[in-house]
């Protein structure tokens, strides 16, 4: 079976008799501090997605490099200031200044990320076995926070200025056309994110997400659908008040922090959707030891797979101890190789 297969029978729930599929996420952080375990784990548990390249003919306003110190510009035109090599920098000024957000003109919207070179998608996704999702990700709700800065976002919310209406749904309308385009390629699944969630509970009221953000959610979902791709969200922190609403939409996979939200709170959802990831690195993969690894991966294994609905997603980060990231593959890996063996 390739690992393309291996994805789309554990998205849905055919998987009766092979291994987890598996993907290994890592930042530059890692890549740079710990280049010799990356590899390790790319040659003993390959990777069974990847990504589809994304090579533009028209540049962005983009300058900089986000993952350095110093400032740079994102493709919407907001300044972003890093402390922290390797890892993501924050937006410390907002871009829209005014509370009526009389100057949205200041946004740029990115209408460059079009010009992605649909052939090369398509040829990548022809000499690879693996399951590849798209090369880009809407975020509509963070790059609101990017723009507007968090706090006057959530101000913002509770009233929205008629100024900021008609920009969302710009922004919505160019990210669904986005989408579309992506999804006349030939790549495997659609991709979305946003972090919705804090160590406790989501950061605005569950009510006001459904009102603004979950139909956007359901037209990416219905682009996918209707192009016959699988799509895919990415979300930190406790978000478990939405991940039912994500669901019954029709999410295939979701990548988020099960163990902030507690294994055992997902168990009604095992067999709806799949579970993208992730093995707790907030803790386990900081201080954990490997035993700990491997009970925290079967404990996940026990309640959330259903022939499928879990793939071995993993992130390698800051402070991750190297061996429990290999751990966690490892672990994913044992019955299937004591079956073999």
């Amino acid at each position: 079976m390739t690992p393309r297969e291996l994805v789309n029978r554990t998205l849905e729930f055919e998987n009766k008799q092979d291994r987890v599929p598996r993907q290994m996420w890592t930042l530059p952080w890692s890549e740079w501090h710990y280049g010799d375990m990356i590899q390790k784990i790319h040659r003993d548990y390959p990777d069974d997605i990847t990504g589809a390249p994304c090579v533009l003919q028209e540049p962005t306003i983009e300058t900089g490099d986000p993952y350095r110190h110093g400032v740079s510009r994102d493709a919407w035109g907001c300044m972003v200031t890093n402390i922290h090599e390797g890892l993501i920098g924050e937006v410390r000024d907002p871009l829209v200044r005014e509370d009526e957000w009389e100057d949205v003109e200041s946004i740029h919207i990115p209408r460059e990320w079009l010009t992605f070179d649909r052939e090369r998608v398509n040829d990548f996704c022809s000499s690879t076995d693996r399951f590849v999702t798209c090369g880009c990700c809407p975020r509509p709700f963070e790059q609101l926070q990017f723009i507007r800065k968090t706090e006057n976002l959530y101000m913002d919310l509770v009233e929205i200025p008629e100024n900021m209406q008609r920009f969302m749904e710009k922004m919505h309308s160019f990210y669904c056309e986005l989408l579309e385009e992506w999804a006349k390629t030939e790549v495997d699944a659609l991709t979305f994110m946003d972090d919705w969630g804090s160590q406790r509970s989501l950061l605005i009221d569950p009510r006001m997400w459904r009102e603004y953000f979950k139909p956007m959610y359901r037209d990416y979902i219905d682009i996918a659908k209707r192009h016959g791709k699988k799509i895919f969200m990415h979300s930190d922190g406790y978000i478990l008040d939405i991940l039912p609403d994500l669901a019954d939409m029709g999410l295939d996979a979701v990548n988020s922090q099960i163990f902030c939200m507690g294994v055992e709170n997902l168990r009604p959802l095992a067999g709806k959707i799949t579970f993208w990831g992730e093995i707790d690195r907030q803790h386990l993969l900081v201080e954990g030891t490997p035993e700990e690894i491997y009970q925290a991966v079967e404990q996940v294994r026990e309640t959330l797979w259903r022939d499928g609905g879990c793939i071995a997603q993993c992130e390698f980060g800051p402070g991750a101890n190297p061996e429990n990231v290999y751990a966690v593959f490892r672990s994913w890996n044992r019955d299937y190789d004591d079956r073999l063996s």
